[in-house]
């Protein structure tokens, strides 16, 4: 094992908050004293089918103390899933299914293991351990907080205060999720800024019943290509695990430069020398962002692509956007000529995020087809080979027939 200053080097590198920050050296001596690994465990409910980059800043941090020797538990929240995390939340939110469950939880556990080491890493489900509680044991967790501390959760209190209704099940959530710390023995807890409540319940929840309590280590919350809101799918600002490289290169090249360096810093492998240098050139007028942006989407995509893979899509990216050229491997789609509808079918593969937004481009005359440019809706083409053009940067070709 690496020494008590190396391991705290590097688990501080990009947190936000670690409580307490004396009791994981506490830990992290005893783990080195007895050459005794620590529990580290990371709850996922699988809500979504999909992970994006904005979840691959903990699951990095994961992968760093996996290569510090200490043991990774995933737990997947199928049970605590049929409930819905309400953070952040102004309703409650639609339990899943069974099958959405089984599923969403399949495609977890393929795309964790594109950053950990899955011969080193422990996948549990909550059911295994929650299913079996009896409605005494239930009765005993729910004695472990009050009410008026549930209601110190913001989403809860604002909520309150409005009026909205709260579901006593929603109250389950963070006992269930702090029973999973006590089931696994956690030593420590990974989670975002906006899971502090749950990751603290665990930890309360160890106290109460003479367990050493784990400590919560927070890791900020990344914006996404807008540079405003945290990434994700519903705001369509995401970048995700298993797109292609050259869609995540392309991506990476819109974040505002602005967000350069947390990228680098949480989003990639580079050492605190290089993201020093970077942030020197972004001071450096004489130096071009994108240059530097260049190097990141390269460091980023590098990480889930083989090289060639990389090379194209930087080769793309320059044919695209340095040389106004049109790319030659344009995705295509085939469609009906009885139902189609352009606006929609653009919607529906992620060209723009909705119609109002196709239709506003479309009267700033960012929109063309066959190298035609369109501001007006009755002037779309409904047949024949289109290629549909957005803005500088999105392609995509149509069949119509």
């Amino acid at each position: 094992m690496k020494s008590l200053e190396e391991q705290l080097r590097i688990i501080k590198k990009g947190t936000l908050d670690i409580i307490n920050e004396e009791e994981l050296v506490n830990k992290l001596e005893r783990s080195i004293n007895e050459n005794k690994p620590l529990k580290i465990k990371l709850g996922l409910d699988p809500s979504a089918p999909d992970i994006h980059l904005g979840h691959t800043v903990i699951l990095r941090k994961l992968k760093q103390l996996q290569d510090l020797g200490h043991e990774i538990i995933i737990i997947i929240g199928d049970f605590t899933g049929k409930i819905g995390d309400p953070t952040g939340k102004s309703k409650m939110r639609k339990s899943l299914s069974d099958e959405e469950v089984i599923q969403n939880a399949k495609t977890y556990e393929e795309q964790v293991f594109k950053i950990l080491d899955k011969e080193k890493t422990t996948i549990k489900f909550n059911s295994e351990w929650l299913s079996k509680l009896t409605f005494g044991d239930v009765l005993k967790l729910t004695a472990s907080t009050t009410v008026a501390r549930m209601l110190e959760r913001e989403d809860f209190r604002l909520r309150f205060e409005n009026q909205r209704p709260i579901y006593l099940n929603e109250f389950f959530y963070p006992l269930m999720q702090a029973f999973d710390s006590t089931a696994i023995e956690a030593d420590i807890e990974f989670g975002g800024t906006d899971q502090r409540f749950n990751l603290l319940s665990g930890r309360n929840l160890q106290k109460e019943i003479g367990e050493e309590p784990q400590v919560v280590i927070m890791m900020p919350l990344i914006e996404g290509l807008d540079g405003k809101n945290k990434m994700s799918k519903t705001l369509g600002n995401y970048i995700g695990i298993y797109e292609s490289a050259k869609s995540k290169y392309q991506k990476v090249m819109e974040i505002p430069d602005e967000l350069i360096v947390k990228y680098y810093t949480l989003l990639t492998d580079v050492d605190d020398e290089k993201i020093k240098e970077v942030e020197a050139k972004l001071k450096d007028e004489t130096v071009n962002p994108r240059d530097i942006k260049m190097d990141l989407a390269r460091e980023i995509v590098s990480l889930y692509h083989s090289e060639e893979e990389v090379n194209q899509a930087e080769e793309r990216f320059k044919m695209i956007f340095q040389m106004g050229q049109k790319p030659k491997d344009i995705d295509t789609v085939n469609a009906s000529k009885e139902n189609f509808d352009l606006i929609s079918t653009v919607v529906d593969k992620g060209l723009v995020s909705s119609k109002s937004e196709f239709r506003r481009l479309l009267s700033q005359g960012g929109v063309k087809i066959n190298d035609k440019k369109i501001t007006s809706e009755k002037d779309l083409p409904q047949e024949g080979e289109l290629v549909v053009q957005i803005g500088k940067k999105k392609f995509m070709k149509i069949i119509v027939s």
